[in-house]
C-alpha cells in the first residue's frame, strides 16, 4: 500500500476486506467484477489521490455512484474503483434556487433536499440512480419537457481531470470542458461537485395510465401520438408494454393535479379503456415509484433508441416486439417516453448531447434471476431493438451498452463526435477514463 493511499480520508478496501463485495455489487447481478482495490472516496482529495495511484500503477478507473451502468463500467476487474457514494451531500439555497450537489449523490437525496422548499430540477425517473452518470449523459426526466435536460440546468461542474487537478467548468471557466460535460458523459473528468439551477414545481403530481388489449392497442396508439405532438409542457406522455397484459397509455403531469385533470377528456381519443388509472402523487412519490420494479437483485439488459417520428409501422413494431403475434414467453418491456418542449428548445450547439429533436425515447428492458436464461433473454432484446432499428435516429448515450464504437456513432452525430474527440485530445489524451461510452483520442 502506497503512503497516499494511508492518508485518505476515506476507506481503502481490499480483496477479502469486510463492505468489499458489498461496494463492488451493482444493479445488474449479471457484473462479478473483482477489482484490484476499491477506494471509497470522502473527499476531492480523496479523488485526485485515487486518479493519481491508478495512474502511477496503471490501473483502469471506474467510478462509482448508483451503480446503474448495465456493463458494469463502475466496476473495474482488476482495476481500481473509485466509490463516489460517501460524497452524497446536497445543500439547498432556496432564495437563489441553487443546489450544490456532491458527486456520489444519488436523484432521491436531491428532490428530497429540493422538494422541502417546493423546488425541483430534472433528474431521472429512479431514485437510486446517481447524478453523475445521468447528468452527464444529458438526463431525461419527467421535468425535461418544462425545464430541459438534467445537463441544461448544470451552471458548474467541479471537476478532477486525468491529470489529477482540480478544475471548475462552467461558461466562464473552461467553456469547453463545460460543453462535454453537458451530454459527453464520463470521458473528461469525475465531477465531484454539481451546481444545479432549481425551479418552482410545487410538490404535487398526477399520473395517468389506460389500459388497452392488445387488439385495441394500435388505434388507441395513433391517437396518443397525435395528441403528443400538441400536448402540453407539463404533460409527459408514456406508453409501456409489460411482458404479459395490456397496453398502458398515457402521461404523467409535474404541477398543479387540478390542471392535469383538466387535460383528461383529450384522452378521450384513445377509445375506450380496459381500465384507468388517475392519481394524485407527490413529487417525491412520483420519483420513487419505479425503485421497487429496478432493484438491485436482477440480471438485466436493456436496448434503446430515439424516434423523431411515430409512423403506424413504428407502432405496430413497437406493440409486436419482434414477433408475429406481440406474445412470447421472453420479450423484454418496452416503453416510450417523449421528449420536445423545453428539450428542444436548447440550441443544438450548446452543449454535447444530441438528438434535441427527438420525438419519443424507446427503450426494451427485461430482467431475470437464472443464468441459465441470459443467451435468450439477450437475444429476445436484440431481436426487439431490431424490429424498430429502422424508424431510429440515433441513441441515448446512457443506454449504450455493449455496442462500442458502433453505439457511440448513434449516440453523437459526426459533427458533434469530432468536437468531442477535439476535446478528449485536451483533456484525456491517454484516454484514462475509458470505462464509459468511450470517446477515443485521435492518437
Amino acid at each position: 500500500m502506497t503512503t497516499s493511499m494511508t492518508r485518505l480520508d476515506g476507506q481503502l478496501l481490499l480483496p477479502g476486506d469486510d463492505g468489499y463485495d458489498q461496494a463492488r455489487t451493482i444493479w445488474n447481478a449479471m457484473v462479478d467484477h473483482r477489482p484490484r482495490m476499491i477506494v471509497r472516496a470522502a473527499s476531492v482529495a480523496d479523488v485526485v489521490t485515487a486518479v493519481r495511484i491508478a495512474r502511477e500503477a496503471d490501473l483502469a478507473i471506474g467510478v462509482r455512484c448508483g451503480g446503474h451502468s448495465g456493463v458494469g463500467h463502475a466496476v473495474p476487474d482488476g482495476g481500481l474503483m473509485i466509490d463516489m457514494t460517501p460524497m452524497g451531500g446536497v445543500r439547498v439555497d432556496p432564495v437563489r434556487r441553487r443546489a450544490r450537489v456532491a458527486g456520489g449523490a444519488l436523484l432521491g437525496a436531491v428532490d428530497e433536499a429540493a422538494q422541502v422548499h417546493g423546488l425541483a430540477t430534472t433528474a431521472g425517473n429512479v431514485s437510486h440512480t446517481g447524478v453523475g452518470g445521468l447528468t452527464l449523459g444529458g438526463g431525461m426526466g419527467w421535468l425535461a419537457r418544462q425545464y430541459g435536460l438534467a445537463c441544461d440546468n448544470v451552471e458548474s461542474y467541479q471537476v478532477v481531470t486525468a491529470g489529477g487537478e482540480v478544475v471548475r467548468a462552467s461558461r466562464e471557466e473552461h467553456p469547453d470542458l463545460y460543453w462535454g460535460l453537458r451530454g459527453g458523459g464520463g470521458n473528461f473528468g469525475i465531477v465531484t461537485e454539481f451546481e444545479f439551477r432549481l425551479h418552482r414545481t410545487g410538490t404535487r403530481a398526477l399520473s395517468v395510465e389506460y389500459d388497452f388489449p392488445l387488439e385495441q392497442a394500435f388505434a388507441a396508439m395513433r391517437a396518443w401520438r397525435d395528441l403528443n405532438e400538441q400536448a402540453p409542457r407539463r404533460a409527459t406522455f408514456t406508453a409501456s408494454l409489460g411482458r404479459s397484459g395490456p397496453a398502458t397509455l398515457g402521461f404523467v403531469w409535474v404541477g398543479d393535479p387540478a390542471e392535469g385533470r383538466a387535460y383528461l377528456p383529450a384522452l378521450g381519443a384513445l377509445g375506450r379503456p380496459a381500465q384507468t388509472r388517475v392519481r394524485e402523487v407527490s413529487y417525491v412519490q412520483l420519483q420513487t415509484r419505479e425503485d421497487s420494479v429496478q432493484g438491485h437483485a436482477y440480471r438485466r439488459y436493456s436496448k434503446g433508441h430515439y424516434l423523431r417520428a411515430l409512423p403506424d409501422a413504428a407502432i405496430e413494431a413497437f406493440l409486436l416486439r419482434g414477433s408475429p403475434t406481440g406474445h412470447g414467453e421472453h420479450l423484454p418491456g418496452v416503453g416510450l417516453q417523449a421528449y420536445g418542449g423545453a428539450i428542444d428548445d436548447v440550441p443544438d450547439s450548446d452543449a454535447a448531447f444530441g438528438h434535441r429533436g427527438t420525438l419519443v425515447e424507446w427503450g426494451a428492458g427485461t430482467r431475470w434471476t437464472d443464468p441459465a436464461e441470459d443467451d435468450v433473454r439477450i437475444a429476445a432484446a436484440r431481436h426487439t431493438a431490431a424490429a424498430l432499428a429502422p424508424f431510429a435516429s440515433g441513441v441515448y448515450v446512457n443506454a449504450v451498452g455493449d455496442e462500442g464504437a458502433a453505439g457511440v456513432r448513434r449516440a453523437y452525430p459526426a459533427d458533434k463526435l469530432a468536437k468531442l474527440t477535439a476535446l478528449k485530445d485536451a483533456y484525456d489524451p491517454d484516454n484514462v477514463f475509458h470505462l464509459n461510452a468511450n470517446i477515443r483520442p485521435s492518437r
